[in-house]
């Protein structure tokens, strides 16, 4: 038997930042974001040799351990030692033995939220094999205290729910990590001219997000006025966002995009970089009409609106920058499961 899920990665098209603790507890965050059909992946083979071997496909390379209750977290592979722990903790389990490989259409430290896509990923095959009592919801909480918990990883609330749920969707944060996810009704010909107009370009460089997360916590804990209010005008943008899509306003997504750029940058110190700066005036001279990095920044991906037929102009002049576009669909699902004999 093979017990296989997937799970989609997202873009975070507004409000990002704001479901990060502690200003997500102090002031209440909101977020608007979609997923792709860009995926993590994940195939468990239940064995009886007493072997617990996970395999990063993406990566080729292999893990080997004794099967027991506890796996050590010491560094090695820690984010799916510690989902396999909870789950054996959780649910009152005996040691397992298995067979897990894992796959993500995108590299760690991108900006499409890889890393928590994986745990959810993790997640739903487990619970498909072991038949958890496990709701959406559930699976995207238990996602969210493996890693900023039990692992202490700087991050937000977004991805989990994101990953999980799937579609486009309206989220807030409130205190007590209390998270309410709102998905939209959006219309089939919004849904395919967006996924026309939005292209994905990815800066082949990468970020160690929890070092800006860090000290976006930080200017929150000191009151620093400025990157408060970034965070505040960054709650707007989301409902912005979210009307534009409920009233088939795509043009005005472009210039959302564009403010709420400006006020990410506000935030903290990192978030953008000279390449950004240079890649994001030349796709706005091509004819697109406004774009943001993706996720927390320092690296990874940005993308950008660009209407009528200035996509090709756009992707002309990024492919200048020795990066790469890369083509991707939105989708309405999130979190999947299933097994086959």
């Amino acid at each position: 038997m093979i017990i296989r899920s997937k799970a989609p990665l997202r873009l975070g098209l507004a409000g990002g930042g704001t479901d990060v603790s502690p200003f997500s507890d102090i002031y209440g965050g909101s977020i608007l974001n979609a997923t792709t059909s860009l995926y993590a992946y994940c195939d468990i083979i239940p064995t009886n040799n007493g072997e617990i071997n996970f395999y990063l496909q993406d990566k080729n390379i292999r893990y080997t351990y004794k099967s027991q209750k506890e796996l050590p977290i010491n560094g090695e592979i820690d984010l799916l030692k510690a989902i396999y722990n909870r789950i054996i903790k959780d649910f009152e389990l005996d040691a397992l033995s298995f067979d897990i490989h894992t796959f993500v259409d995108a590299p760690a430290g991108s900006g499409l939220g890889t890393s928590s896509t994986l745990v959810v990923t993790i997640i739903g095959a487990f619970s498909e094999w072991l038949g958890l009592p496990l709701g959406e919801y559930d699976i995207a909480n238990l996602a969210y205290s493996i890693e900023r918990e039990d692992l202490k990883l700087a991050g937000g609330k977004q991805d989990q729910y994101a990953a999980t749920f799937g579609g486009f969707n309206f989220m807030e944060f409130f205190a007590e990590g209390k998270v309410i996810v709102n998905p939209l009704r959006v219309r089939e010909e919004t849904l395919n001219e967006l996924s026309r107009n939005i292209v994905l370009y990815y800066t082949e460089t990468s970020r160690n997000s929890s070092d800006i997360i860090q000290l976006q916590q930080k200017n929150v804990t000191q009151k620093n006025v400025q990157s408060i209010e970034a965070m505040h005008k960054l709650k707007e943008q989301a409902i912005m966002m979210k009307e534009a899509l409920l009233k088939n306003d795509l043009d005005e997504i472009g210039n959302i995009l564009n403010i709420g750029w400006e006020y990410k940058k506000q935030m903290a110190k990192g978030i953008t970089t000279q390449l950004f700066e240079d890649v994001y005036a030349s796709a706005l001279k091509a004819g697109a009409i406004g774009g943001k990095i993706s996720g927390a920044g320092g690296g990874g991906y940005i993308f950008f609106y660009c209407p009528q037929n200035t996509r090709y102009n756009v992707i002309e002049a990024l492919n200048k920058f020795g990066g790469k576009v890369r083509r991707f669909e939105f989708t309405l699902s999130g979190l999947k499961t299933w097994k086959i004999e």
